[in-house]
């Protein structure tokens, strides 16, 4: 049986009234956490969407809605001291998430982070980003950044996009590979199809690829983009003089003047003519140019330059895949998560009075952990809900 977490769209904020005790209940929940199991394990579990999810049912917020994310990691950047717990949250949603690299240097300065390091951290923020926009291209807009550090070098990001009505949510967590499967999870309401995939395994013979047709330089790329874009464009479009057609390929024979061929897999499925092999409108010639100049040593470096969005690396993929019969991933790498509980009285309302005991009770067992008695916190960790069956 699956377990799903649909994460719609709701309108409206987070109430005031329960916000304030989202704050508090979480800055006791995380303090538990770092002092029983450490910082590192701390950001591991919020990388796991089932945990995730779980936390933002206990704070007493929602039970599937994409305030899930929003909410729930705003009261944590609330919650957390980083001069208490060694720990920082940066970034947001919307304008606050474009914030995020300058957050993650001054947060990062006040955790004895040294310059190689915070440059480090930014670099992972601004890739992972660009990886979820452009590498899984599962028509989902990004909206919201948050980037979890620690004063020992581990980070974790949570991120999150739209696409009407619901949401699909991101989590990396210290990622030994940014490009080659990255991530944590990826949370959503149920697998689109298709969705172009280059972080899976099974396209790394086409990063590799696109990296080399890059290299060839950008004349001999753009007439490779026209032949492709005349084969797989739509059917009754207007040709470009000189565009060779659908119809030249019928019986799988390549048209003289055409280099290279097209793998015996690509002619059949251009045969097809499958939807997911459209080309893109646009394609940013300039980025091309800039990234043949630069000469990129790996993928990574690649898609860092400025300009290769989407859109150029879609065209790049479709290229290599149609022409050198290196096949990209369409496989998408959605997982699923379960949820309970909420804010919109389901599967029932907020008990404040509970919260705000369990609140209390998660600060006592912290003090007195602190102070040497650590069976008020053995107690804590057996506590399976904060809001009593029978309310």
């Amino acid at each position: 049986m699956k377990r799903t977490a649909d994460l719609p769209l709701h309108g409206g904020k987070a109430p005031p009234w329960l916000f304030k005790r989202m704050v508090a209940l979480a800055k006791g929940i995380t303090e538990v956490m770092v002092y029983e199991y450490g910082q590192k394990s701390f950001l591991e579990r919020i990388s796991d969407p089932f945990w995730f999810q779980s936390l933002s049912c206990v704070l007493g917020f929602d039970w599937h809605s994409s305030g899930t994310t929003t909410v729930t990691t705003g009261a944590l950047k609330e919650a957390i001291d980083p001069a208490e717990l060694g720990i920082a949250v940066a970034g947001g949603k919307g304008k606050a998430s474009l914030k995020t690299p300058l957050e993650i240097l001054g947060l990062g300065n006040n955790l004895g982070l040294n310059d190689s390091k915070l440059l480090e951290f930014q670099r992972i923020s601004r890739l992972s980003a660009k990886v979820d926009n452009a590498l899984v291209q599962d028509s989902f807009k990004l909206y919201h950044h948050t980037f979890f550090l620690t004063e020992k070098g581990d980070w974790a990001v949570i991120r999150q996009g739209m696409n009407f009505p619901y949401a699909r949510r991101y989590h990396w967590f210290d990622a030994p590979e940014l490009i080659n499967e990255p991530h944590k999870a990826i949370l959503g309401h149920r697998f689109s199809d298709p969705v172009l995939n280059l972080t899976a395994e099974e396209s790394r013979k086409n990063r590799s690829m696109e990296l080399e047709l890059v290299k060839e330089g950008p004349q001999r790329l753009e007439r490779l983009y026209n032949e492709v874009d005349g084969l797989v464009g739509k059917r009754g479009k207007a040709r470009r003089e000189g565009q060779t057609t659908l119809d030249a390929w019928g019986a799988g024979e390549r048209e003289v003047g055409m280099d290279p061929g097209l793998s015996p897999k690509a002619v059949e499925r251009l045969k097809q003519v499958d939807h997911r092999l459209m080309m893109p409108m646009h394609i940013n010639w300039d980025a091309v140019r800039e990234a043949y100049e630069f000469a990129p040593s790996n993928y990574e470096e690649l898609i860092a330059i400025k300009g290769i969005g989407p859109s150029t690396v879609r065209s790049l993929a479709l290229i290599g895949e149609l022409i050198y019969g290196t096949e990209a991933s369409w496989r998408d790498p959605v997982k699923f998560s379960f949820a309970v509980g909420g804010k919109d009285g389901v599967p029932y309302p907020v008990d404040r009075r509970t919260m705000d005991e369990s609140i209390e009770i998660i600060g006592q067992g912290i003090q007195k952990a602190k102070a040497g008695d650590k069976d008020k916190l053995r107690a804590l960790q057996r506590l399976r809900r904060f809001v009593p069956k029978d309310r």
